[in-house]
């Protein structure tokens, strides 16, 4: 399956990955509804990229009265079908990492759908913290909350 690795140690913080995710879904500039979040980690003086971590199954899924989120066969990414998104928030809910929210003006879920196999995060990412890969890692790379993590990358 398709996912996101971040190596967090690489992360300078620019937020340069949460302005191409609103560029490439909304065609505006700004973070607010980004499906990517860079943290601040302030003891430790560390930015982190959070991101989603593409569950198998996906609460996120699961948890859809309407199903209007789905799992693209060719990416492997959960897609919101914004027609049939009702903003009710239960996908928000059942996300264990926190990474679902509800847009702002529209009230339908956002979540990362991978830009279609091509994330504008990880093209505009200029220090490589954020990478794509096509294929499931071993587990051993798996960081502790199930977003994978290069080797050599820090626990924050």
């Amino acid at each position: 399956m398709s996912h996101l690795i971040v190596d967090e140690s690489l992360c300078s913080g620019c937020r340069a990955c949460q302005v191409a995710c609103v560029a490439w879904h909304e065609g505006v500039f700004g973070v607010s509804t980004a499906r990517i979040r860079v943290v601040k980690i302030e003891p430790l003086g560390v930015d982190r990229p959070e991101v989603c971590c593409q569950c198998e199954p996906a609460p996120c899924i699961g948890a859809c009265p309407t199903a209007a989120l789905i799992r693209d066969q060719a990416t492997g990414a959960v897609v919101v079908d914004a027609e049939s998104c009702t903003g009710c928030g239960m996908c928000v809910e059942a996300c264990p990492y926190g990474m679902a929210a509800l847009h702002p003006m529209r009230s339908v879920a956002l979540i990362c759908d991978l830009c279609g196999g091509a994330p504008a995060c990880v093209r505009r990412c200029a220090t490589g913290a954020i990478q794509f890969a096509a294929a499931a890692l071993p587990e051993e790379q798996q960081g502790k909350d199930g977003v994978s993590v290069r080797e050599g990358a820090q626990d924050a």
